[in-house]
């Protein structure tokens, strides 16, 4: 009886302190706030009425005019310090990951990235993969998964922004188009991407991963895809396994907020997905 009472004091406790967080707004913490996509999500879950904080390496905000943007809690740091990454994630409700990056140090490509980027990023000296996406990702996944949590809180929801080739080796010719035709670059890109949903699996107990697979992610100001965009959408619209449906960076930001908000995403998110929550945060929004 002794330990029944306690545990229903508990539950009573953790009941009561979670009505009471729910009476303020929500926080988000936002890996790569500043980024091509970071900064469409932060400005969407401001318009939501949440607290955001953004972690960047240039920690500042990226359009001064932007009302939305100004009211993000911009923090310069480095993702792959995992003490630096705790402290950021703290106890914010819900994190985003948007760190990455096309062509790497290791690519011999790196000098297109600030093209690429959409947000004129430049590789640093130690900017792998490895670093970049999967270190930075791990660090935000144990910062949100071993923090100390209320008996009978809600996991913790975790989006990160992967990519549709991710899914390779679950589609047909997928895994051929990989091995045969794929550059070395791409497929450590690949290999870090999955690294990381892997790891959100693990960790699944904790946190509520919704994972994100987009194609190609355009706007109409980011010229170096436009070209692009029709032959990725054709190829799909005609059932090729191994290509998705290109996606708007506005559609994806409002994906990823309604995946976080809604308590029922969860897991691999391929286009079809993405524009049902997409919808879904218009018809929120309205």
């Amino acid at each position: 009886m002794c330990t029944l009472a306690r545990l229903l004091a508990v539950a009573s406790t953790a009941a009561a302190l979670s009505t009471l967080r729910s009476t303020g707004p929500k926080k988000v913490a936002i890996l790569g706030g500043s980024g091509y996509v970071g900064r469409e999500v932060a400005k969407r879950f401001v318009t939501r009425g949440w607290e955001v904080a953004s972690l960047s390496r240039r920690g500042e905000n990226p359009d001064a005019g932007d009302a939305e943007l100004s009211c993000v809690a911009w923090t310069s740091g480095d993702a792959t310090d995992a003490a630096a990454v705790r402290s950021f994630v703290g106890d914010a409700d819900a994190v985003v990951h948007c760190v990455g990056l096309l062509f790497d140090v290791d690519s011999g490509l790196a000098n297109l990235s600030p093209v690429v980027s959409g947000s004129n990023s430049q590789p640093g000296e130690t900017s792998t993969y490895d670093r970049i996406t999967r270190l930075t990702a791990f660090n935000a996944v144990d910062a949100a998964a071993d923090r100390l949590r209320l008996p009978f809180a809600p996991r913790t929801p975790f989006a990160f922004v992967s990519c549709a080739e991710a899914g390779w080796p679950d589609v047909q010719w997928g895994d051929v188009v990989e091995a045969r035709a794929a550059p070395e670059w791409l497929r450590r890109y690949l290999a870090a991407k999955r690294l990381v949903e892997a790891k959100l699996g693990e960790k699944s107990d904790k946190i509520r991963p919704v994972i994100f697979r987009p194609s190609l992610i355009w706007s109409w100001d980011k010229l170096d895809v436009l070209p692009i965009i029709p032959v990725f959408n054709l190829a799909s619209a005609l059932g090729v396994p191994f290509v998705d449906r290109t996606i708007r960076v506005g559609a994806l930001a409002d994906a990823i907020v309604e995946g976080v908000c809604a308590g029922d995403t969860e897991g691999v998110q391929r286009f079809a997905a993405m524009d049902e929550l997409s919808d879904a945060y218009a018809r929120n929004s309205a």
